[in-house]
């Protein structure tokens, strides 16, 4: 297993909010944001912009997470 998440903070458009991933979570979660060139703050106000209000930000970049080394696996 991957442990119990790992809390961490982000700045989301000037405001500061602490998000808890497990580690393999938090380490893809750099790793696209390094590929793609953005820092890991303004990735995850993208995340946090697009969500639906119900979903809670861990969960959507859980899923974004997912979604992107799906589509890499699958290439």
């Amino acid at each position: 297993m991957s442990g119990p998440p790992v809390k961490r903070s982000l700045s989301l458009r000037g405001h500061r909010t602490s998000v808890s991933l497990e580690e393999p979570f938090w380490h893809e979660f750099r790793a696209i944001a390094q590929a793609e060139g953005k820092a890991i703050n303004a990735l995850a106000a993208e995340i946090d912009a697009t969500r639906e209000l119900e979903t809670g930000l861990a969960s959507a970049i859980r899923v974004y997470v997912l979604q992107k080394v799906k589509a890499r696996a699958a290439n």
